[in-house]
């Protein structure tokens, strides 16, 4: 696939998204929207890629929010409309089959923030920087940010962030909860890199069920979502990397996954 607004590199299953538009510091407009819409849909039935890494072009920026000159006069359909296309992009990494990780390079404002809120897992080099900062041009987040920051840092913390607008370091976000790891910007991809061969020699088909399982059961009570997560481990057992995977344990031996 081609992009105008991204490149993608594709190593022993793991893919690399960067997002490219340095002169607007990876800001989100319709076209960057579409680009990263057709990885998620085009990809999604692809196993070539188990992991999906995000980042941004550059080391000062992963995505300095939406791209304001385009959105300065839009009207309230318009940006509805806007709206509307960011939510249906944030939803497919979300429901993404496999995994997806938020490589953070610098600047994650607003729509940025809003981006990596939606990956599975967020690795901050030591110079990112975290906002939601759309009050202060009179407006709210548009792509989620008041649900997802929420159910991820709490409510009390998420409406401090979205209250005052305040940007916050990768330290702090890293203390919120907001990410997993924070590390040197020049071992940012290495690190992210490491994590996603970690996942990709586990079994693929038990990967993909961890995710369905936390994604839905948070959306459940208690009770239902156990029984879901029986189901689901009651699926496993009809796989054959289950029974490969225990196979190998039995006989001391790695595992050769199929993802079936």
């Amino acid at each position: 696939m081609e992009f105008k607004n991204l490149t993608v590199e594709t190593t022993n299953n793991i893919a690399t998204v960067t997002i490219n538009r340095p002169a607007a510091l990876n800001a989100l407009n319709e076209q960057t929207l579409a680009d990263l819409q057709r990885v998620f849909t085009e990809t999604h039935d692809n196993d070539g890629a188990q992991v999906i890494i995000i980042t941004g072009s550059g080391k000062k920026s992963f995505v300095a929010g939406a791209d304001i000159v385009a959105m300065q006069q839009l009207s309230a359909l318009e940006a509805r409309r806007f709206s509307k296309l960011g939510h249906e992009l944030m939803r497919s990494i979300e429901t993404y089959s496999n995994p997806v990780i938020a490589a953070v390079n610098g600047f994650a404002l607003g729509g940025g923030c809003e981006l990596a809120l939606s990956c599975d897992i967020r690795i901050a080099a030591e110079n990112a920087r975290f906002s939601q900062p759309e009050v202060n041009l009179g407006v709210i987040p548009g792509f989620g940010g008041t649900q997802r920051l929420a159910r991820l840092i709490g409510k009390g913390r998420a409406l401090e962030l979205l209250f005052t607008g305040d940007m916050i370091d990768a330290a702090q976000a890293y203390e919120m909860g907001l990410v997993n790891k924070v590390v040197p910007q020049e071992k940012l991809l290495e690190t992210a890199m490491e994590m996603a061969t970690k996942i990709i020699n586990k079994g693929p088909y038990a990967v993909r069920q961890v995710k369905e399982a936390v994604r839905n059961g948070l959306e459940m009570d208690l009770d239902r979502a156990n029984q879901y997560e029986t189901e689901l481990f009651g699926l496993c057992f009809a796989s054959l990397d289950q029974k490969e995977g225990m196979l190998a344990f039995l006989e001391k031996r790695p595992a050769n996954f199929v993802g079936q």
